[in-house]
């Protein structure tokens, strides 16, 4: 398996990695670097931008045969936004934040959106090699949102409407994965996350509306069942950074620890 570390840099789009399963996990909002001609043209300070970034979502997939992570900040072009709305122009856009000192030329979009494209054509290669040796697969999209959006020091969003894991099944057909879906929900629900279990809930804080899933869905409607994973920033803080690595290692380990019951569950529906 390849080692992340070799795979860091300003020059590096994004890393991926084959092995035998039909289960791949992606971190496409893991990465922070931002290419050079549009760095000091930001008008969002660093802390600013990793606050909104999912750092350390490619740890937590780290121990899956297949994964792919994207090594540029969401902040340069998002690759879970549709194509038109992937470059983050308008505060609007992007929480409220003010990410540009001044509007971006064409030719800055054009270089942005070429990744954007050029990611989704490697995406689609990548996947149809899955299906052709498998038949099915599984995506588990990684994210992770933010619970403290007022302060450091502020009441985190009610846990009603804020689980710790959040899946996102709205772009799919959800009757045929049902398998799939529910007993990967079943598995974490279960999971002795650190001595207690975890919130496992589904299209309540998000959706699953990212453009990724949709683009799984639509390329490979009988074959690709990709499912948005949206972790609470239990595992971090969300304001200084900072990691907690006994809950990312427990997290790492609930995703590595799913693979079986995923690809027990694919071969049902397949």
């Amino acid at each position: 398996m390849l080692d992340d570390s070799e795979f860091t840099g300003d020059h590096v789009w994004w890393m991926t990695s084959r092995g035998a399963s039909p289960i791949i996990g992606t971190a496409i909002h893991n990465g922070h670097a931002v290419r050079e001609n549009l760095l000091s043209r930001m008008a969002l300070h660093e802390d600013g931008r990793l606050r909104e970034e999912d750092p350390f979502t490619a740890e937590i997939i780290h121990d899956l045969a297949n994964r792919i992570v994207f090594q540029r900040s969401r902040f340069e072009i998002d690759l879970n936004r549709a194509r038109d709305a992937a470059v983050y122009q308008r505060p609007e856009q992007a929480w409220g934040l003010k990410v540009w000192r001044e509007a971006l030329s064409d030719a800055d979009l054009s270089e942005s959106l070429a990744l954007h494209d050029a990611y989704y054509g490697m995406l689609e290669n990548y996947l149809r090699g899955v299906e052709a040796q498998y038949g099915a697969f599984v995506v588990l999209d990684i994210h992770s949102y933010n619970h403290r959006r007022d302060g450091a020091a502020s009441t985190p969003t009610a846990a009603a409407d804020a689980p710790d894991i959040n899946i996102g099944t709205i772009s799919m057909d959800r009757a045929r994965w049902a398998p799939v879906v529910d007993a990967f929900m079943d598995f974490c629900a279960d999971y002795d996350f650190l001595g207690r279990r975890l919130d496992v809930r589904e299209n309540v804080a998000f959706q699953g509306r990212g453009e990724q899933t949709r683009f799984i869905h639509e390329r490979f409607p009988a074959s690709g069942c990709a499912i948005a994973v949206e972790f609470k920033k239990i595992f971090m803080d969300e304001w200084t950074g900072v990691p907690d690595w006994q809950a990312i290692s427990a997290l790492r380990s609930l995703i590595a620890s799913s693979v079986p019951v995923l690809e027990s569950a694919l071969r049902e529906v397949a």
